[in-house]
Formats: C-alpha cells, structure tokens, sequence
C-alpha cells in the first residue's frame, strides 16, 4: 500500500457499525492518512438507499480513479451502487471485497441488514477482488465462492480467520494489501 497515492483514489467502505481503531481497515487509514472513510450517518441501522446515496455522493467529489476497500456489508453496499449505476460512467475502477455479509440470510447476518437484500448478481463493471474467510460467522464459505463468481472478482481464499475484523487482530494485514495492490495492478493505475 502506497503512503500517497495522487493518481487516484482509495475509499474505506466499512461495515455494520462502523471499523474499530484496531479493524484493518482503521489500521490502513492511520497509516496512510490518504485513505479516505466514507462516512454514514447510521453505522448501526443500516438504510440501503441512504448508504448508496452517501457513496455516489462520496465518489462524486472527485474525478479521479477510485478503488473502494469494502467489509462485511459495504461488499453488498458495492454491488447495489453498482447496479444503480447501470450503463453510467463513473471513476471506480475496482474494488477490493473482504468478507461479504451473507444479507439474505438470517442464520448468519442480523435483521438490520436486510436493507441491502437481495444481492446483486451481475458482473461488476469494473475489477475486483473478493477475500472470504473459510471460518466467517456471516457467510458460508461456498457463498462467497458464489457472489465472487457472479461480481466477476477473484478470489482470494484467507483460511480460518473468522470475519476479518478486529477479532481477526490483522494489524497491517499483508494478505490484504497484497490484494489491494495486485488489483491496483490490474486496473493500470500508478502512483
């Protein structure tokens, strides 16, 4: 992960209830104060049309390529801005899905997210890649093989750990930007 990167943009998409100090994606930012957090106005009762509309409000701001760093929820955040979008131009030119939130079910997300349901199961119009973890309390394993399959993003198995969040204690997380600059990589972008 570069400390400055001007040639574009890199969007932190947090979760459910926000990304603590020691969440990776709060680790990430601290490092690189160009990181910039899409903020909500309600990180525990999620409204999915309000999300959607902070995140093209958001990207709007600049002209700039952008890359969204999406957990948990905001993966799904990704997909339906997405497909709001059909056919209309914008700077995202990829993005990077650690840990989708399975949203359509109950035995594995909470009600407050059923905002987001259904998935989306188009192609995404720009690259992706997708980090799941094979023991994550929120989605089946086989299910984030499937939504990467449909988003059209390559998949990164993690193993075992759990919904790769602070509970995770990833620190700087290598894997992670090691998939942050792989994708940056694909799209063409440099510093």
């Amino acid at each position: 992960m570069a400390n400055s990167a001007p040639a574009y943009r890199l969007l932190i998409l947090p979760g459910l209830s926000n990304s603590g100090p020691t969440h990776w994606q709060s680790v990430w930012q601290a490092a690189d104060p160009a990181l910039e957090r899409v903020q909500q106005r309600d990180w525990d009762q999620p409204d999915a049309a309000e999300w959607i509309a902070a995140l093209e409000t958001h990207i709007g701001r600049d002209t700039r390529p952008t890359v969204l760093i999406a957990h948990s929820l905001s993966c799904s955040l990704v997909a339906r801005w997405a497909a709001s979008r059909a056919g209309k131009p914008a700077p995202v030119v990829g993005a990077l899905l650690v840990a989708p939130a399975d949203i359509e079910s109950e035995a594995h997300t909470p009600p407050e997210t059923r905002s987001f349901a259904p998935f989306p199961m188009e192609k995404l119009p720009f690259a992706a890649e997708m980090i799941a973890s094979r023991n994550d309390p929120y989605v089946d394993f086989s299910r984030a093989q499937a939504l990467a399959a449909a988003w059209g993003a390559t998949l990164t198995d993690a193993g075992n750990l759990g919904h790769i969040n602070s509970a995770s204690d990833l620190g700087l997380w290598p894997l992670g930007q090691e998939r942050l600059a792989a994708l940056i990589a694909r799209t063409g972008l440099s510093a």
